[in-house]
């Protein structure tokens, strides 16, 4: 536990940290997360970070050493997508139960269970991750794993991140840590080359990075290694061979990229594929970065001439919903790196920004906002349900963009909603994605269904009734009420 103590310390001093760089040695102790509120959903532990980081490695088996109601269903873990290995989305725990606990055989269960995954399924890896029970009984996953890796031939990488530790943002630097320790620089590849790129804290939610990787193959450059979205094992293995990076969630891996810069001179910087603007500088930065470590610098003109030709096709697709969008007003309640990146996205096409979550958001992300925004009244830190139900009911918006979570308060109140979460069903990055991201909005935003709904219900109004069936005494009241509404029409109702 020594030792985990010490990488979360590491962890909580992250000098690249935005809101870090202005504070004195004392209060950089105290980290740079929101401290949780005692009783309060902190919104994912420690554990469930690190497993949604890791998990879309696609073809590592992904062991969670604890009681059966730790693992969760794999299956389509946040939308990642693979092109490959689905070896990830099955659910392998030891399982421990009471009797494990006391009798202390964790350890041996653990051994057993790598076993059986390495003779059934083979994998090129098998991360384990500890949790609450068995960190605190004090299994030695680190031991455990060492002996598995020797005795089976095969890399066994213990994931120190059991849920008490802090939360879910924590998870994600602590699955950074475990990488760095364990998996990046252990294998050499025999093609690098002066365009390897790595992409950091890209998930490939609905496949969308498969929009964007297209126009790096166009350049000649190459993804050494998306981490963690598509990856697999032996691409991150030698990912230390890239010759830049890209951090597109900062929040979530920001302790990678400076790590693999200290380590292995990978430049990096912090972009996003929403939005056109976003798209092309992104492209641009890469280039750059890629001609600084030794690339031929010809390929900022190829670059150019690629943004070029895409934002061309992209605004001529674009063209017919501005129209039909322009002056509509947005309300975005997500956070992180899409409270900026979508907002300048949505801009882009005369969409009128309501207002905009910063829930999650680094400081760095919350002054490009200001930059976008120009007006700090658009921006708010969460919004109560009571509030949020407010603002849609009285019309103030034509659209919510959100997770999930806040669909049903949309639909309560009768407002479009679209999801642009994780649990999205299309992709929206790149230039492709801008445009599929103007067309979901646009279908949402003019879906006859909402004029409907928004209708008074036929019950709510008062039919003013003219004639009444004949009734016999042996009917029921229901069949004699169905009698009475069946026998009228449109004519004798009065004004709703």
């Amino acid at each position: 536990m020594s030792s985990l103590r010490a990488k979360i310390q590491d962890v909580f001093n992250e000098p690249a940290c935005e809101q870090n760089r202005g504070k004195d040695a004392k209060a950089r102790k105290e980290g740079c997360s929101k401290p949780l509120t005692p009783g309060a959903a902190a919104g994912g532990c420690a554990f469930d970070g690190a497993k949604i980081v890791l998990q879309p490695i696609t073809d590592v088996a992904h062991l969670i050493h604890a009681p059966l109601a730790c693992e969760g269903n794999s299956w389509d873990n946040r939308g990642a997508a693979s092109s490959g290995p689905t070896l990830w989305r099955t659910s392998f725990t030891t399982d421990l139960t009471e009797l494990d606990v006391v009798m202390g055989q964790g350890e041996r269960k653990l051994f057993k269970a790598i076993r059986e995954i390495k003779e059934a399924y083979g994998p090129p890896a098998i991360f384990v991750y500890p949790t609450c029970v068995t960190a605190l009984i004090g299994d030695d996953i680190e031991a455990v794993c060492k002996r598995a890796a020797e005795k089976f031939g095969l890399p066994v990488v213990p994931v120190n991140a059991p849920g008490f530790v802090g939360s879910k943002n924590l998870g994600n630097k602590l699955a950074a840590e475990a990488l760095l320790d364990h998996v990046i620089g252990t294998a050499e590849p025999d093609d690098a080359g002066p365009y390897d790129i790595n992409i950091l804290g890209e998930f490939n939610l609905s496949g969308e990075f498969w929009l964007v990787k297209p126009l790096l193959d166009r350049l000649g450059i190459r993804v050494r290694a998306c981490i963690p979205g598509d990856a697999r094992y032996l691409d991150i293995a030698s990912a230390h061979r890239a010759r830049a990076a890209m951090v597109v969630c900062s929040t979530a891996l920001i302790n990678l990229a400076r790590k693999m810069e200290q380590r292995w001179d990978i430049p990096f910087f912090e972009g996003s594929f929403y939005g056109m603007t976003d798209t092309s500088e992104a492209l641009r930065q890469i280039s750059q970065l890629l001609v600084k470590k030794g690339a031929d610098p010809e390929i900022l003109g190829r670059t150019e001439a690629l943004i070029a030709d895409e934002e061309a096709i992209a605004w001529k697709k674009l063209a017919a919903y501005r129209p039909r969008l322009e002056g509509k007003r947005v309300l975005l309640n997500t956070g992180g790196v899409k409270s900026w990146s979508v907002v300048h996205a949505l801009m882009e096409i005369g969409i009128e920004i309501v207002g905009t979550s910063v829930k999650k958001s680094t400081v760095e992300d919350k002054e490009r906002i200001k930059q976008i925004l120009k007006d700090d009244n658009h921006i708010f830190e969460q919004m109560a349900p009571r509030e949020l139900y407010a603002t849609l009911s009285e019309h103030k918006v034509d659209i919510m963009l959100s997770g999930g979570r806040t669909q049903f308060i949309a639909l309560k109140a009768k407002t479009p909603w679209l999801d642009i979460n994780q649990e999205r069903q299309h992709p929206y990055a790149g230039y492709d994605g801008m445009v599929e991201l103007v067309r979901q909005i646009d279908l949402a935003i003019h879906n006859p269904i909402w004029w409907q709904v928004r209708e008074p219900a036929p019950w709510d109004c008062q039919p003013a009734m003219k004639d009444e069936l004949p009734s016999t005494k042996s009917e029921t009241a229901t069949v004699q009420a169905f009698k009475k509404f069946a026998g009228t029409t449109a004519d004798d109702f009065g004004e709703c």
